[in-house]
Parts: structure tokens; sequence; C-alpha cells
């Protein structure tokens, strides 16, 4: 049994360490452990009516369970590694009688104590190899420990800058912008700020993909709810007779419609246009979405 259980717990472990590494190391793509993870609570949210998602639960709990997955899986496979070699390799304290604790759940007891680098010492392994590999499941922990605070300090920032672009958006809707004030130098250099807003919103789409499972429960900075606007303005842009205001609509359109190929890739799968790929962005947040993208009565005088 120990060549079939020992590979299978190096398995679980590599399983794991490859996710963390594509989940938080590589900008450009996204683990497949939790990816999976992060979409179920999405959709479990879905399913427990229109109050639990917009609290915005899905996003903390989903991240809370891939953490638990990612620990879960490695003290479950160092676990595998230990228990075919206990209790000859192991030493015990005082006390303890090997054969009865030598059981599945004392390899776990012993790879959960070595994982979160307890060090109790009741139970040791004695064995030259496995006495390197105990240390390197507790190097694991530290990496797992680090992981969880990275992956915090990056995508709460990339969530406060996607509010800001909805916040910014929502502001300059509420201002009723005119046709003749966005037919302007002023109006040329807003456009252009809110593209560049879009493209870090794109990129932070990219590098953290967790953040898309984080609900604006506000409607002034739900991204979602605000898109249509600006899909409004690249259009009114078109229009403008400033060759300024032209070009920045133009760029703007580009950026929307990045955003747009990011999000249809990664999590949507419309296959869709930018209207339809942001109408069911909106839908799968729970926000609305209408035919006049034009909110609150803004028609642009």
């Amino acid at each position: 049994m120990t060549w079939l259980v020992t590979p299978l717990g190096a398995l679980l472990v590599l399983f794991v360490l490859r996710d963390l590494f594509h989940t938080l190391w590589h900008p450009t793509r996204h683990g497949g452990l939790s990816r999976v993870v992060m979409r179920a609570v999405w959709r479990v949210g879905a399913h427990r009516g229109a109050r639990w998602r917009p609290a915005g639960l899905a996003g903390p709990l989903g991240m809370i369970t891939v953490l638990a997955v990612w620990a879960l899986t490695v003290a479950v496979g160092w676990a595998l590694v230990y228990w075919p070699r206990m209790p000859d390799d192991f030493s015990y304290a005082t006390g303890l009688d090997p054969p009865e604790h030598a059981s599945p759940v004392d390899a776990l007891y012993v790879s959960l104590v070595t994982l979160a680098t307890l060090g109790l010492g009741d139970v040791a392994p004695t064995a030259g190899w496995l006495r390197v590999l105990a240390p390197l499941e507790a190097l694991v922990g530290f990496v797992l420990l680090s992981a969880t605070v990275a992956w915090i300090l990056g995508i709460y920032p990339a969530l406060a800058r996607r509010r800001a672009l909805a916040l910014r958006l929502s502001h300059v809707r509420r201002s009723r912008v005119g046709a003749r004030a966005l037919d302007s130098d002023g109006g040329a250099a807003l456009l252009d700020g809110l593209a560049a807003a879009l493209s870090t919103t794109t990129v932070d789409f990219m590098q953290y993909a967790e953040s898309y499972y984080f609900h604006d429960g506000d409607a002034n900075t739900a991204l979602p709810r605000q898109l249509g606007y600006a899909l409004d303005l690249a259009d009114r842009a078109d229009e403008a007779d400033h060759p300024d205001v032209r070009l920045s609509g133009s760029v703007l359109r580009r950026a929307l419609d990045d955003l747009a190929a990011v999000l249809d890739e990664r999590f949507l799968r419309t296959g869709g246009g930018t209207e339809q790929v942001f109408a069911a962005y909106a839908d799968d947040h729970g926000n609305p979405w209408g035919p006049d993208r034009r909110a609150d009565g803004d028609e642009g005088t």
C-alpha cells in the first residue's frame, strides 16, 4: 500500500503548490482549484436569494474557503506520506503506545501540528529523510500564511480601484455633462482619465481574478451599473466636433472593448459584443441593465 499512498500524498501537495503559484504569482493565469471554489461559492450565493450576495459575503467567504481547502489538502497529502511509516519511523512521548497511535487520524494530527509549526514533539519522525521532510512541511505552512497576507494585500486595493472608477463614472453621470461641455479640451481630458482607469481595472481582473466575485452593494460604486454610461460617453464623443474628444472617445471605446473581452473570456463566456458582455456582467452581479444607457435622465443637452 505504501507505493500507492505515498505518491498520492506527494501529488496532493504538488497540486496545491501549483494552484497557489498560479493564483498568486502568475499574473496571466488563475489557479484551477481556487477558480472552481470561488465560482462555486458565488453560484451558491446566487441561489440563496437576493439578500445574501449583495451583502458582500461571497468574495470573503470564497477566499476563506480557498485557504481552508489549500491548508487541508496539504495536511492530508503529508499525512498520506507519514501514515505508512507509523509507528516504526516515529518516536513517541512517554505514555503513548505506538501501535495505538499509528492510524490515519494520528498521521493527520502529526501533519497538522507540523504544518502549523506548533512543534509539540509528542510524535516526531526518527527516520533521516522524514526528519528532513517534516521541516519542509512547516516551511509550506509558512508559505501558506504569507500567501494569505499577500492575497489580501493585493485583492483589496484592486477592489478599491474598481469602486473608485465606478464612483468617478457616477460623479460624471450625476453631474449631467452636456454635449457642449463634453466637446472641449476638458471633455477630452475627462475621457482620457476614464480610459486610463478602465485599463487599470482590466489589468486587475487579469491579475486578481478573484476580485470579480466581490459584490459592490452601493449603486454608485458598482461598476456593472456604471458601464452603460461609459459606453454612452464613448458614443457621444464619436459625434463631437473637437478632434481631441473624438480621439479620446476612440481610446475609451477600445478600453471598454478590452475590459469586455477579459470579462467574457475569464468569467461570462457569452461570446457576444461589448454591450452584451456588460449586460451579462450586470445581471451576474444583480444590477439593472436596460436599453437606455443614460441613467437618471442624463440626456446630454
